[in-house]
């Protein structure tokens, strides 16, 4: 276990005598995704601003404090050695066990596979040099563990997947995509983020991670055209079919990631 994951798991632990765990973490995660969000969503930025300080204003200054600290923590840890941090702090501290009994996938099992579908990226490769990138959808995103083992995987194939993918990323769990979004914002990792239903199709929230406003991925999506590849429907699906929330246009789904 990472030295630093336990410093994380210990400064959100701080506040456990005064507050109700579950909640200051998942009040952590929003914040964290509000601060990031706000340094290149404008659009938003009102409306999650006044959400920050409602957030804020429920706890003490000694328990805000450690905040800014989780941050600068994750945002080492992250760099050190990209992997699902909060999925960790999260099962560190115990959380599954105090609300509907979730579990995130393990990182090591999402690294194989990432790496069965990648393999020697040869088939990534084919499809940028077509379109220019892929496109990666997660129904279930969790904290975001098998995008971040897609996106490494992708790097270690010598793909930069800062220019090259971008992730629509879906959670019915608010927290679960706040901390997805967070963790994707810190690896700079193109992505929109949404609090909805894959099954469904409700969006409640959007969040765009701050590369995929800086990269300029909502023109790059809308002026994506389809290659004759795409276009052709499919004969039988490769993987069990999932459905996006809001998916961009029809020729993005190229690559899916799908958890069980």
């Amino acid at each position: 276990m990472s030295v630093r994951i336990r410093k994380i798991a210990k400064l959100l632990e701080a506040a456990r005598h005064r507050h109700d765990l579950y909640t200051v973490f998942s009040d952590c995660m929003e914040a964290m995704a509000i601060t990031l969000a706000n340094a290149a969503d404008t659009r938003q930025r009102d409306d999650r601003e006044a959400r920050y300080l409602k957030i804020v204003g429920r706890y003490d200054r000694s328990t805000i404090e450690t905040w800014p600290q989780i941050l600068a923590e994750l945002a080492l840890a992250l760099e050190e050695s990209p992997t699902d941090v909060l999925g960790a702090v999260f099962g560190m501290l115990e959380l599954h066990n105090a609300y509907r009994g979730q579990f995130f996938t393990p990182f090591e099992v999402c690294r194989l596979m990432a790496g069965m579908q990648i393999g020697d990226g040869a088939d990534a490769r084919q499809i940028i040099e077509r379109s220019g990138f892929v496109t990666v959808q997660e129904p279930a995103c969790g904290a975001g563990a098998m995008v971040i083992a897609f996106a490494e995987t992708l790097r270690e194939a010598g793909i930069n997947y800062q220019q090259h993918m971008h992730v629509t990323a879906v959670d019915v769990d608010p927290r679960a995509a706040h901390m997805a979004y967070v963790q994707f914002s810190l690896l700079h990792i193109p992505a929109t983020v949404i609090v909805g239903n894959s099954l469904t199709l409700e969006t409640r929230e959007s969040w765009f991670t701050p590369a995929h406003i800086l990269g300029g991925w909502s023109r790059r999506l809308a002026v994506r055209e389809p290659t004759a590849l795409e276009a052709e429907p499919p004969k039988a699906p490769v993987v069990p079919a999932t459905t996006a929330v809001n998916p961009a246009p029809a020729a993005q789904p190229v690559l899916q990631l799908s958890l069980f």
